[in-house]
């Protein structure tokens, strides 16, 4: 869990998987969506690939990526049960807060 609490601890990363969830793309692709270079992307990827967020297929001289959907929701039941309980409390104290200001 550790390794894709830091893979997803960085804005690009986060980014491209958002951009694979629903389906495979193309380092290219994926490059010119988030407006970073090839090799750039190619090395955020391997950190999500590294931290089983990712899958990748090779066609030839072409790689595709996808997110692993097993790992990801696996990642999200544990940020889940990490903060659920504690943002509901902190919402709940927060608007008590903003109720007495206002009263």
């Amino acid at each position: 869990m550790e390794a894709a609490l830091k893979a997803i601890a960085h804005p690009a990363r986060r980014e491209l998987l958002r951009l694979v969830w629903d389906g495979e793309r193309s380092v290219r692709d994926l490059a010119a969506a988030v407006e970073l270079s090839e090799p750039t992307t190619s090395k955020h990827l391997k950190v999500l690939r590294g931290a089983g967020l990712v899958t990748v297929r090779v066609d030839v001289n072409r790689r595709f990526y996808r997110a692993d959907p097993e790992r990801v929701a696996e990642l999200a039941a544990f940020l889940e049960d990490f903060w659920g309980d504690r943002l509901a409390r902190l919402e709940r104290a927060a608007t008590a807060r903003a109720r007495q200001g206002k009263a």
